[in-house]
C-alpha cells in the first residue's frame, strides 16, 4: 500500500513537472494576478529568513557539541585503569553524548527541510521558530534523565512530549506558510497543487509526533519497546530508503524522481542547503576549538602564593610545570583546525549537498566533538604508563573516524558527481588525485600512528606528538608530493601519448558511478 501511494506521488510529480515546463510563465503571471490585495500588502511585513536560520544553526551546533563537556571533565584517578573507566563512561556519558548529538542533528536536518519550503518569514513565524529552538535545546536534558534512570519512564515521557510539541509547531508553521503563499519558495508558489504539497509535507512531519505518542504510552507498559519506537523515528526512513536504493541497483532499475519530489522526503539524494551544512559544521568546529582552551584557563593558571613560595616568584618556572598541557592543547587545536581545513576544501568543490552526505557529515562532527576528550586524556596520566598508551590510541581512533567520514562524503558525492561535484575533482579531473590525498592524509597517518604505538609502546607519546607536528607540513607539501607521485606513476605505467589521443581519452572518460557499476 505504501509503495502504491509512493507511485501515485511520483506520477503526480512527473505530470506536474511536464505541465510546469509547458506553462511556467503562464502560471507565474496567473499567480501574481490572483494574489489578493491583503496578500500583496503582507509582503511589507515579511523579511528574509537568513538571520533566523543563522541563529538556529548556531544554537543547535552549540547544544549538540557542549554535551561532550561532562564526558571530558570526568575525573579519572592516575592509579585507576583507563579500560575500566571507559567501560563506565561508554554505558553512560559517551552514550548520552552520541545519542544527543544524533537526535539534535536530526532535528536540525528537519529544520533545514522545513525552511527550504518556507523561504520568507514574518514575526509570527519567527516566534514559532524560537519556541521550537527552546524545546530542541531541552532535548539533551531529557536524554540525560533517560541514561541515568533508564527504568523510570519520566525521561522518555519528557522527550516524547518535547518531540510531539516540536512536530505540532512545525505543522503549524507549514499550515501558516501555505495560508500565506508569498512566504513559500518559488517552485511551490507557482504550483497549481499547493494543497497536495501541504498534505504531503504534513504527513511526513506528523509521523514523528505519532511515533512519540505511542512510545510515551508504552513507557508505562513495556518501556524497552519505547526505546525501539524512538529508534524507529530516527533510523526507519533511512533504512527503508537504503534498502530500496540497493534493490534498484541490484535489479538494474534506474529510479529517477523529479526534483520537486526530492524536496521533502527521506530519499538519500534529497537536496540539503549546502550553506546551512557549512554554517552548522563551522559552528561545531569553532565550539570544539574554543572548548580546548577552557581547561587551560581553568586549571593552568598558577596561584600567586604558590608562585611566590614554591618558585621564588618565577612565573616562568611555575608555567614550565604545565608544559605537557600546553603541548596537548596546541596539538589538539592544530588537529581541529586541519580537519576543518579539509572539510572546507571538500565543500569548496561540492556543488550540491544531499541528505546522505549530511548524515555522514553528522558522524564526522560527532567524532570531532570528542576531541576535547582526547585532549583531556593525552596529558592526564603518568608518562610511559599503560593508561597514557591507551589514551593516545583512543585519540588516534577519534581522529581516524573524523577523517574517514569526510572521505566517505567525497566518495558518496563521486557516485553522483555530475550534480554534486565541481569538474576539477571528479573522477579523472585535474584535482581529483590531490583531493583524494588531502582527504586520506589524516586517516592514513592516524592509522599508522596507532599501529606504531602498539609496536613501540615505550615511545607512544613521542610518536603521537611527532604525528601532530608532521601533519601540518605534510599538508603544505602535499601538492608537490602528489604531483611527483603521479609523474612517477605515469612514467612507469603509461608511456607518453600524442596530445590528440590524450584529449580523446579525456572526452571519452566514464563517470565514477559507471566505472564502479
Amino acid at each position: 500500500m505504501a509503495e502504491k501511494e509512493e507511485n501515485e506521488i511520483i506520477e503526480h510529480h512527473v505530470s506536474e513537472e511536464m505541465e510546469k515546463k509547458r506553462s511556467r510563465t503562464r502560471d507565474s503571471h496567473s499567480f501574481l494576478e490572483s494574489a489578493t490585495i491583503s496578500e500583496k500588502e503582507g509582503h511589507s511585513s515579511t523579511q528574509s529568513s537568513h538571520r533566523l536560520l543563522a541563529y538556529s544553526d548556531a544554537l543547535i551546533s552549540i547544544i549538540a557539541t557542549i554535551m561532550i563537556l561532562p564526558v571530558a571533565h570526568t575525573k579519572i584517578e592516575p592509579d585507576q585503569e583507563l579500560q575500566e573507566s571507559l567501560q563506565q563512561l561508554l554505558t553512560t556519558k559517551i552514550a548520552v553524548y552520541l545519542m544527543t548529538f544524533l537526535i539534535v542533528t536530526v532535528a536540525w536536518a528537519a529544520h533545514i527541510r522545513l525552511f527550504q519550503v518556507i523561504e520568507r518569514i514574518d514575526d509570527f513565524l519567527a516566534l514559532l521558530n524560537l519556541a521550537c529552538m527552546m524545546l530542541i535545546t531541552f532535548l539533551p536534558y531529557t536524554f540525560s534523565l533517560m541514561a541515568t534512570f533508564p527504568e523510570v519512564p519520566l525521561g522518555i515521557l519528557l522527550f516524547c512530549a518535547c518531540a510531539i510539541v516540536i512536530g505540532l509547531i512545525q505543522a503549524v508553521i507549514v499550515i501558516y506558510g501555505f495560508g500565506h503563499p508569498y512566504l513559500l519558495n518559488d517552485h511551490i508558489q507557482i504550483s497549481e497543487n499547493q494543497t497536495f504539497y501541504k498534505r504531503h509535507i504534513l504527513k511526513i512531519i506528523l509521523r514523528v509526533p505519532a511515533f512519540c505518542f505511542f512510545a510515551g504510552i508504552f513507557s508505562f507498559i513495556f518501556f524497552p519497546l519505547s526505546y525501539v519506537l524512538l529508534a524507529l523515528v530516527i533510523f526507519l526512513p533511512y533504512i527503508t530508503q537504503s534498502l530500496k536504493w540497493c534493490g534498484n541497483k541490484i535489479v538494474g532499475r534506474q529510479e529517477e524522481l523529479p526534483e520537486s519530489m526530492l524536496l521533502y522526503s527521506y530519499h538519500p539524494s534529497e537536496p540539503l542547503s549546502k550553506e546551512r551544512v557549512e554554517a552548522f559544521t563551522d559552528g561545531v568546529y569553532a565550539i570544539v576549538a574554543t572548548l580546548l582552551i577552557l581547561d587551560i584557563c581553568e586549571g593552568n593558571v598558577p596561584d600567586r602564593n604558590e608562585v611566590k613560595e614554591k618558585y621564588r616568584g618565577s612565573l616562568i618556572a611555575a608555567l614550565s610545570e604545565f608544559g605537557p598541557e600546553f603541548l596537548a592543547y596546541f596539538g589538539s587545536f592544530v588537529t581541529v583546525g586541519l580537519l576543518w581545513f579539509v572539510h572546507h576544501s571538500l565543500f569548496l568543490h561540492v556543488t550540491k549537498a544531499t541528505r546522505f552526505m549530511g548524515l555522514l557529515n553528522t558522524f564526522s562532527l560527532a567524532c570531532v566533538g570528542g576531541l576535547p576528550l582526547a585532549y583531556q586524556l593525552t596529558h592526564e596520566f603518568t608518562k610511559n604508563s599503560r593508561n597514557e598508551l591507551e589514551a593516545i590510541q583512543i585519540s588516534c581512533v577519534i581522529i581516524f573516524f573524523a577523517g574517514i567520514f569526510q572521505l566517505a562524503i567525497w566518495v558518496t558525492a563521486l557516485f553522483n558527481e555530475r550534480e554534486t561535484l565541481h569538474p576539477y575533482v571528479r573522477y579523472g579531473g585535474r584535482e581529483h588525485a590531490f583531493m583524494f590525498a588531502k582527504l586520506a592524509l589524516y586517516p592514513s597517518v592516524t592509522l599508522t600512528t596507532f599501529f606504531l604505538t602498539c609496536i613501540l609502546s615505550k615511545f607512544s607519546a613521542q610518536i603521537f606528538h611527532l604525528m601532530q607536528i608532521v601533519v601540518p607540513f605534510a599538508f603544505l607539501a602535499l601538492r608537490v608530493l602528489v604531483s611527483v607521485a603521479l609523474s612517477l606513476l605515469k612514467l612507469v605505467f603509461r608511456p607518453a601519448k600524442p596530445m590528440h589521443n590524450a584529449l580523446e581519452e579525456d572526452e571519452s572518460r566514464l563517470p565514477f558511478n559507471d566505472v564502479v557499476s
